[in-house]
């Protein structure tokens, strides 16, 4: 199967090839199809499977260059999540040579800025469902034309004081637009929110609620006062070439980099509470290199896509499956091998079970000593 017989043009097969792109992933072939015909659907994969481009290239191939108002929009959970799409439409309209253009509509922006970029009417808004529902509101971003929208992160899009957003902005599209929802996890509560907002949709899977088999699971047991130090001693160990470190809260994210920075490992943190500069700082100094480790809260990594990601460490181990799903999937991506590593400490020990239970994977309990990681022997 290639691109082009999935009815892809020739100009964003070769903007993909530019890419490094050839053939398509499984959730590309099982969508692209059903989202061209301009069904309404609830598209399910793995994360790192290549969900993203599975929705874009349909809705690329319907835009008008010619009409310049907004066509589609796509809203996202989270600054970086919105950016990254952002920047993937900017790519594939540079690479084709269409003249498709894309505004970033967020929170804690400057307004003024994005009003001003609004007047170059762009065929493509993409977002938070607040910042586009307050300028659909006000009419500073005109919907007649809008043919699509998509709401990437459905699970949690759908099921949180989101859903009241994504409502009120299709009330007030004058058109009804093909709706498609897209999950690396399917849960009920969003589904049956999904299904309320489009009766008729298809549901096209290809592997959700499964962690990538390229991800090798491992835990420590360690005691809750122990796990910076663990932690210094398995980034030593390790040498990741760049890594994530999952926290539960704001302020231990915070924290966890205050003591990486005090054992000398280069590090920044990425959370809610972070402004948007410093959010950005991070993710271009993660990206570029200059750190070699991420301290994140789970909200703010929802939809992260780094690449080079090696390993992440669940510093705080995640009390359901399916986070620890979202979290494992931030690396192994692109067919390449990853790590998910678990500090486990007293009850966190009898999580282990659940997930190797309901995920239908393997987590290896290891240990380190004078700077060697080693297998423990089984019990």
């Amino acid at each position: 199967m290639d691109f082009t017989k999935l009815g892809i043009g020739k100009r964003f097969v070769q903007a993909l090839e530019k890419e490094g792109i050839a053939e398509p992933m499984p959730v590309q072939e099982v969508a692209i199809p059903a989202l061209t015909e301009g069904k309404d659907a609830y598209v399910s994969a793995a994360t790192g499977t290549g969900k993203t481009l599975a929705y874009l290239l349909p809705i690329l191939g319907k835009i008008d260059p010619a009409i310049p108002a907004a066509q589609a929009i796509v809203l996202a959970p989270t600054h970086e999540l919105a950016s990254q799409i952002h920047q993937q439409v900017l790519r594939l309209a540079q690479n084709s040579g269409l003249p498709i253009r894309s505004l970033l509509l967020i929170g804690g922006a400057n307004t003024r800025r994005q009003l001003e970029k609004l007047k170059k009417k762009p065929q493509l808004a993409v977002g938070s469902a607040g910042r586009i529902l307050e300028l659909v509101r006000t009419k500073k971003l005109k919907v007649p034309k809008v043919g699509t929208v998509v709401v990437d992160e459905a699970d949690r899009m759908l099921s949180s004081e989101s859903l009241a957003t994504v409502q009120e902005l299709l009330e007030l599209l004058p058109a009804r637009p093909q709706l498609v929802f897209v999950s690396a996890t399917e849960q009920e509560a969003a589904s049956a929110s999904a299904q309320g907002l489009a009766p008729d949709l298809v549901r096209l899977s290809a592997g959700s609620n499964q962690v990538n088999a390229d991800i090798r699971h491992v835990f420590f047991k360690t005691e809750e006062r122990g796990k910076a130090d663990l932690l210094r001693r398995l980034v030593r160990a390790i040498e990741p070439e760049r890594a994530l470190v999952f926290v539960h809260r704001n302020k231990d994210a915070e924290l966890v980099k205050s003591k990486m920075e005090h054992y000398g490992i280069p590090v920044a943190d990425l959370h809610g509470a972070r402004g948007k500069l410093e959010r950005k700082k991070a993710m271009d100094d993660i990206r570029s290199g200059k750190v070699c480790v991420l301290v994140v809260s789970d909200i703010a990594a929802r939809g992260l896509d780094i690449k080079g990601v090696t390993h992440i460490f669940n510093y705080d181990v995640p009390a359901a499956s399916k986070d620890y799903l979202h979290r494992a999937g931030r690396t192994g991506r692109a067919g390449e091998e990853g790590f998910a590593i678990s500090l486990v400490a007293g009850q966190e020990a009898r999580l282990v079970r659940r997930f190797e239970s309901e995920l239908g994977i393997e987590m290896t309990e290891a240990f380190i000593r004078e700077g060697e990681i080693f297998a423990a022997e089984p019990e």
